[in-house]
């Protein structure tokens, strides 16, 4: 009988894969799931993987540049996990990024699910830094001078977040962000926090912000600032990524706590 868990059955997925996955991407986690509003992005960018007996029963996004490949999205019908299917999804993908001389594998992983951190730790994926997620409201607001320019120096942070995937820090990004006027800083007794903005890729009216936070009072003006920010600029939410706790502030709720996990291919 022919082995359904070959290599041979991983293909990239195509628009007609749709119906089918999204029947099993539905209720991933207690508010849903995401890959209905990104699955028609996704399949423009290309490498997303399906894998199929029959009908999909599993899929796997991944993202290539220069110095890593992303990985996001990993689902799997319930009637056919813990057979192997998402390591097998994975180790393709890291395949392609072998042949490719990319150096470095990434993924995110909710620091609950114990599961997927055992499947990662098991494909010798480590834990390399831990994210906050918080969300916070827009509203309009006041708040002490912001600047705004990369004070950021090379090497000093080693990532920041666009749509969700979590991109290498280096000098051609920060010329970029800095052109564009994406960064900004609060700088009080010789202290900063530091905040890089991005539209999201995917979804409609939602400011992605990378903070960098220092001291509490720089902390809560960038917040401030965040908050009018997200208001005069008309975004629906504003979705924060760090890796330090916040302190409470207005309208801002911790949403969830995820594992950076990464492996060296070479």
């Amino acid at each position: 009988m022919l082995n359904i868990f070959l290599y041979s059955m991983i293909r990239e997925a195509i628009p007609s894969d749709k119906i089918h996955i999204l029947k099993f991407c539905k209720n991933t986690f207690s508010w849903g799931d995401y890959i209905k509003d990104v699955w028609d992005y996704w399949i423009s960018e290309g490498k997303l993987l399906v894998i199929e007996k029959n009908t999909p029963i599993g899929i796997c996004h991944a993202v290539f540049s220069i110095n890593q490949v992303w990985i996001e999205g990993i689902r799997i019908n319930s009637n056919y996990r813990r057979q192997g299917l998402a390591s097998k999804l994975i180790k393709k993908v890291e395949l392609t990024a072998i042949q490719k001389q990319i150096p470095i594998s990434l993924m995110l992983i909710d620091v609950q699910n114990s599961l997927s951190l055992l499947m990662a730790q098991n494909l010798d994926y480590k834990i390399y830094q831990t994210w906050h997620f918080y969300s916070l409201l827009p509203q309009k607001n006041t708040n002490d001078e912001i600047f705004f320019g990369n004070v950021i120096q090379e090497n000093e942070f080693s990532h920041y977040v666009k749509s969700w995937r979590w991109l290498p820090l280096d000098k051609k990004i920060l010329f970029y962000l800095d052109s564009k006027n994406f960064i900004v800083y609060s700088s009080k007794k010789g202290q900063r926090t530091i905040a890089i903005l991005e539209d999201s890729e995917h979804f409609e009216k939602t400011l992605i912000v990378t903070l960098f936070a220092g001291s509490k009072s720089n902390t809560m003006n960038i917040l401030s600032f965040l908050q009018n920010y997200g208001f005069e600029k008309n975004y629906q939410r504003i979705q924060i990524l760090t890796k330090e706790s916040l302190p409470k502030f207005r309208k801002l709720e911790h949403k969830i706590l995820f594992h950076l996990m990464q492996k060296l291919l070479s």
